[in-house]
């Protein structure tokens, strides 16, 4: 019985992150909310590891979503396609740099420091002010295809993903947020965002895993298996969602839900 509790803790925080690391609402600060109200009972090398890794299975949501363009070697494609996708895979690079090296560098210290729901609750509001910001500035885009998106701009984005370091800011918030402001459309900056997270969460959870030394249990295999398959599988509805919502729409709705989320916490802390 014990056992299937870790499992529907596992599938539960698979929904969560499923939903949420697409959305600028945080995914992290919502998994650390979520697991300080239904911790895990198993080991902390495999808290830390499962949080990394269901994150992976929602960039293989990705891969599968947008497998064609960014395949470079498609069948599908002309020469001018497949080179034009080798260029776009260098900027993806070129944009995973910064947060990769800080990441590596200060992983251990923003565990530590940062991963604390008052830190969440925080940022939750300042990133929905930036939102409501950015959104009311109603400035025409430059940049409308991911083809304009110069090396430049594909670092300066790059920059915007380190603050999402910090727990309770957003990964794909603060880069779409930093797409936008240097000229991008809100699908091509939301786009771009997505493809730059493969070689950041890939390496993350690559390297959680060197560390904990792929030592676990079975109920913890399977926790993971489960959180890892539910967070893909949800992922999936997630980014289709909000392809087609921002099309349309604005990103204010999630500012103030940034903001009713952020008084729910700080009311929960207090009380």
């Amino acid at each position: 019985m014990e056992n299937l509790v870790e499992l529907l803790k596992a599938l539960i925080l698979g929904v969560v992150q499923g939903i949420t690391e697409w959305l600028p609402v945080s995914s992290t600060g919502h998994l650390i909310l979520a697991e300080n109200w239904m911790p895990f009972t198993l080991s902390e090398t495999f808290v830390e590891t499962f949080f990394v890794l269901i994150q992976v299975g929602s960039i293989f949501a990705v891969i599968l979503l947008f497998f064609n363009k960014l395949n470079p070697f498609s069948p599908k494609k002309n020469e001018t396609q497949k080179k034009d996708t080798l260029v776009l895979w260098s900027k993806i690079v070129v944009a995973s740099i910064p947060a990769g090296i800080i990441g590596i560098l200060f992983d251990d210290l923003i565990d530590e420091v940062l991963y604390k729901p008052i830190v969440v609750a925080l940022m939750l509001v300042v990133y929905a002010i930036a939102i409501l910001w950015v959104e009311r500035r109603g400035k025409k885009p430059a940049i409308s295809t991911l083809n304009q998106v110069s090396y430049q701009t594909a670092a300066l984005i790059g920059l915007f993903q380190v603050l999402a370091l910090v727990p309770g800011t957003s990964r794909s918030g603060a880069t779409i947020l930093g797409g936008i402001l240097l000229g991008a459309s809100r699908v091509v900056a939301s786009e771009f965002s997505f493809f730059m997270a493969i070689p950041v969460m890939l390496g993350a959870g690559g390297l959680k895993l060197i560390k904990a030394g792929f030592d676990f249990t079975p109920i913890e295999w399977a926790a993971l298996a489960t959180g890892f398959v539910t967070a893909f599988v949800v992922s999936l509805f997630a980014i289709r969602f909000l392809m087609n919502y921002i099309r349309n729409h604005d990103f204010t709705v999630f500012a103030y839900y940034r903001i009713a989320l952020a008084a729910l916490v700080l009311t929960l802390l207090f009380i």
